[in-house]
């Protein structure tokens, strides 16, 4: 997609969010089954991915780690934004290559340590490019990245959780939810 295309495309889409604002509320989701303990199957745009435990915290190392799946879609939203900026912008990159990274402290999630953090840390995410840009214009790239990047505003939030009881028809099994919070 080149600059004038985008604008085609983005132009109509700012108008009508500007006319009206609740029509860009945009729905996203997913959603997972519970896999062999202890791990899940999530249903995502490529097929099912089973997730489980990271090696730190008990797991084989055979099943996919959330906190790696948060760093992908990280990167995901962050190269996509950069590309779109950049697009936008018209400036040139050339043999992109992003990297997204963090750590986590397995004591917190595991317990051991009520003071140690619980999540990941620092995410950041790198983009090494090829370009004739200056410096001034790659700050510029990063800044808009950095701000309108979805995943990587949405970590400054952390998500409301949710667990709630299916209400059993009389005589059947548990089957309506009822929240408890």
């Amino acid at each position: 997609m080149n600059r004038d295309e985008l604008r085609a495309a983005q132009t109509p889409l700012k108008q009508r969010y500007r006319d009206d604002p609740p029509c860009a509320l945009t729905p996203l989701s997913s959603s997972a089954t519970f896999d062999r303990p202890p791990t899940v199957e999530v249903a995502t745009w490529a097929g099912p991915v089973r997730a489980g435990l990271h090696r730190a915290t008990g797991g084989d190392g055979t099943d996919a780690c959330s906190g790696d799946m948060l760093m992908e879609a990280l990167v995901a939203c962050a190269g996509v934004t950069l590309h779109t900026v950049a697009v936008a912008l018209g400036v040139e990159l050339r043999d992109v290559t992003l990297r997204a990274e963090s750590t986590f402290d397995a004591r917190g999630t595991l317990g051991v340590d009520r003071e140690a953090p619980v999540g990941v840390m620092a995410p950041r995410v790198t983009a090494e490019v090829t370009t004739d840009a200056d410096d001034a214009t790659l700050e510029r790239l990063a800044t808009a990245t950095e701000r309108y990047c979805v995943v990587g505003q949405s970590l400054r939030r952390p998500p409301t959780f949710t667990v709630s009881r299916r209400r059993a028809a009389a005589g059947a099994p548990d089957s309506a939810p009822a929240a408890v919070r």
